[in-house]
């Protein structure tokens, strides 16, 4: 897959024993912005200052990076530093968080899984993106380890999860704020890029304490994402899929904000499922107009992911809880082993590609 000039995506590093800063990825070498466009925002340790330029610098910017890489690569060259010498950092500091419910697909198994006699979509699914607001303080950057998290269980119980789960999702990093008591505009006047999410669930704890206010302690521990964030620009854009009853009118699709991406999730090194972006019922543009349709206010820094991506298919099915049917059906590894949830010591890496684009991997191993 391509870390070419169609990519570029942004990430922040550092060589050893250097301070961290702001650079692209280009092939398998990091291009260091600061030296090589001469300018102070890319010193700094996070994306945030350079995505607070908004949409017209992130634009201009990416051209004068492939014109650079194009037209003469002896002033750029000694800029490109081998990323077996670098190491990647969070790419950005959070602000705000918050997790979407978005796959048709995942809501409805999920429904037929816990209300097996009743309708497996509530009311409400197809007339708004259904979301939560997360934690900001406990995203964190692929590889960092993720402790088996403690809680209620039920009435009484208290311990470790024993229903440890993923999340396979797209997340959108947020570059440009909006005004208090305004909804906000365009998506791409806001919106960054994207980054590939793991959101951690422990579905025993989950399932306890949600009702009637939804997730808390069972999501709030970890929640893994990419070194890397794409640019908006990289992406191949799709129309969104069909939504019956039609939206209301702030949530009604002025653009084509589909995007054509899949994932790939594995279990040490083993793949178990491929989940398919492209067919997600709520499109991020309707995730953010929902998101601030009330008044709430963007940041520079927030992030808001589309919730687990799921398709029709059983291999298609981006979490555990789906793909082993709440852990009555199994799913079976080449070396014999089994998996129902997670074991201590398991690492699962998800990878995206769009179209020739790689999106890079998030990874995490439980401690």
């Amino acid at each position: 897959m391509s870390w070419g000039l169609d990519n570029l995506p942004y990430g922040v590093f550092s060589p050893q024993g250097e301070r961290p800063r702001v650079g692209v990825r280009y092939g398998d070498k990091v291009l260091d912005l600061a030296a090589a466009l001469h300018d102070e925002v890319f010193a700094a340790p996070t994306l945030n200052p350079f995505m607070a330029r908004g949409h017209t610098a992130w634009r201009d910017t990416r051209a004068l990076i492939q014109n650079k890489l194009t037209s003469d690569l002896t002033v750029t060259e000694p800029h490109l530093i081998p990323l077996d010498r670098v190491r990647l950092h969070m790419p950005f500091e959070v602000a705000d968080y918050v997790d979407f419910y978005c796959s048709l697909e995942h809501a409805s198994n999920l429904g037929r899984i816990f209300r097996p006699d009743a309708e497996p979509l509530l009311p409400n699914w197809r007339h708004l993106p259904v979301g939560y607001h997360g934690r900001a303080g406990t995203v964190v950057p692929s590889g960092t380890p993720v402790s088996r998290p403690h809680g209620q269980l039920g009435a009484g119980v208290f311990g470790p999860t024993a229903k440890l789960d993923i999340e396979a999702e797209l997340g959108f990093v947020v570059g440009v704020p909006s005004e208090q008591g305004s909804a906000a505009g365009a998506f791409e006047e806001h919106v960054f890029g994207v980054t590939l999410v793991n959101d951690w669930s422990a579905r025993d704890i989950q399932g306890w304490e949600y009702v009637p206010l939804g997730p808390f302690l069972g999501k709030s521990f970890a929640t893994s994402i990419s070194p890397w964030i794409t640019p908006l620009e990289a992406l191949p854009r799709v129309p969104g899929r069909a939504q019956d009853p039609a939206p209301l009118d702030y949530l009604r699709r002025r653009d084509d904000w589909g995007l054509d991406v899949t994932l790939e999730v594995s279990i040490n090194g083993e793949v178990v499922s491929r989940p398919p972006y492209r067919g997600m019922y709520w499109t991020p543009d309707q995730m953010l107009a929902h998101l601030t349709v009330n008044g709430a206010s963007l940041r520079t820094g927030d992030l808001f992911a589309s919730g687990t991506v799921s398709g029709e298919q059983r291999e298609e099915r981006g979490s555990l809880i789906e793909l082993t049917w709440n852990g009555t059906d199994p799913i079976k590894l080449t070396n014999g082993d089994t998996r129902t949830f997670l074991k201590n010591g398991d690492t699962v890496t998800i990878r995206a590609t769009a179209g020739e684009v790689s999106l890079g991997e998030v990874s995490g191993t439980i401690g």
